[in-house]
């Protein structure tokens, strides 16, 4: 028996998020029917998470480790304290015992400089403080990354890099010092990944190699790197751009993974991304980290629309008065007036369809497209802190674990067989 998290290191990993608690079960039994290399990490939550459902750290690493306890769970596993953005957020995820630390220096970006010109770049540039000192070792250098691009670093590539990242880049090295002396104060130790995909724009291959040639310069090796790739990741549904090119981009990115590290190449928002994750394991030679938080939820009001159907629609009722002002930090396209409310859908079968399945199981692989999944998706934690309809859902899912366990199962093998296939 396993009750403790592990360093993975680069096997190729798989994030189960679970808002409520009380998924672990099914996640570890769809992990050990599917079968292959990919190992889990079963305690995943981020700080927005959290303070939207109201749970600690402390509480998602305790409801982790009693469901792997109760099964009798022997192989390795991890803990992904994710998106931290203050030494708050990593002291409090450390003392719960995580063990792989996810850097989100996004609030640091300059999202803006992909589209300043020759002047504001130069101007943006020199107005940068001088923790911003590495521009010199890149300028002028071509890096021909083995097996992958070619990078000429000319001075509007860099000073663009500069402004655009120059302050992530600081935040990111003082969070992983932070993390490194929390973890080692308690006796542990930990892997580091950075998140840069939630930004507006794709990362280039420089800013890649800039960012994590920093972080490796100053002592902080990463285990796996979330690039902002290009197409959509928009939550709840399927992949929404050419694979073809996603592949090349990919390949690309995992190209220079493997030249600063090795580390991992890291796909947020992998929630029902079925249709590119054979992309993701091929171009990584499986080094790879998929991670999943809301589809874990969705599952969860299937259970209800299942069990309790009316009640479900007051929750679909409900989703749609908040999702205007939910789905703010999200980037989704539903609106509420493209997807019709429970009131024009007589038959529960059909809301069901709208707001959580319409899977497309074809040779393409295509996964969810409805974006009724959006609204329910970007308003879990206005309904989980309801004082309604949080104890409901609770309630229903409790009274049905069995049930919720097997929709588990059948959606995650979903997942870990495209992963497996590629």
């Amino acid at each position: 028996m396993n009750v403790k998290p592990s360093i993975l290191g680069l096997q190729p990993t798989f994030g189960f998020g679970d808002r409520l608690g009380v998924a672990t079960p099914g996640h570890v039994k769809a992990l050990c029917r599917t079968g292959g290399p990919i190992r889990g990490i079963f305690a995943q939550q981020s700080i927005r998470e959290m303070s939207r459902t109201g749970r600690t750290a402390q509480q998602v690493m305790q409801a982790a480790t009693e469901a792997l306890s109760q099964v009798n769970y022997v192989d390795a596993w991890g803990a992904d304290a994710d998106h931290l953005k203050t030494s708050e957020d990593v002291h409090h995820t450390a003392q719960a015992g995580f063990t792989f630390f996810t850097i989100d220096p996004s609030d640091y970006v300059d999202r803006k400089a992909d589209d300043y010109g020759h002047s504001d770049l130069e101007e943006k540039y020199f107005a940068l403080g001088e923790h911003v000192n590495w521009v010199d070792l890149y300028l002028g250098k071509v890096v021909r990354v083995p097996h992958g691009p070619e990078i000429l670093f000319d001075r509007p590539t860099v000073l663009r890099t500069a402004v655009k990242y120059g302050n992530a880049i600081s935040h990111a090295l003082q969070m992983g010092e932070c993390i490194q002396k929390a973890v080692s104060q308690r006796g542990g130790s930990c892997e580091l990944e950075l998140s840069v995909d939630e930004t507006d724009q794709p990362t280039s291959a420089a800013e890649h190699y800039i960012f994590a040639d920093q972080l490796r310069r100053h002592g902080l090796p990463l285990v796996s790197l979330a690039p902002r790739f290009i197409g959509n990741f928009e939550k709840g549904v399927d992949y929404k751009g050419d694979l073809q090119a996603l592949t090349t981009a990919m390949s690309e990115h995992a190209a220079i993974a493997q030249y600063l590290g090795p580390y991992k190449l890291s796909l947020h928002s992998g929630s029902d991304k079925l249709s590119m994750y054979g992309c993701l394991a091929r171009s990584t030679g499986g080094l790879f980290h998929v991670k999943t938080a809301g589809t874990s939820y969705m599952e969860a009001l299937r259970v209800v629309a299942l069990r309790a159907p009316a009640e479900f629609r007051e929750i679909v009722s409900f989703a749609r008065e908040r999702y205007n002002a939910d789905k703010a930090t999200y980037h989704v396209s539903a609106t509420i007036e493209s997807v019709p409310g429970p009131a024009h859908i007589a038959d529960d079968i059909e809301l069901q369809k709208i707001y959580l399945e319409r899977w497309i199981d074809v040779p393409t692989g295509r996964g969810f497209t409805s974006l009724g999944r959006q609204i329910l998706h970007c308003t879990f934690g206005s309904i989980l802190t309801d004082p309604r309809f949080g104890p409901l859902v609770m309630q229903v899912v409790r009274e049905n674990q069995a049930l919720y366990n097997e929709v588990l199962i059948a959606h995650f093998q979903r997942h870990l067989n495209a992963l497996n296939a590629g």
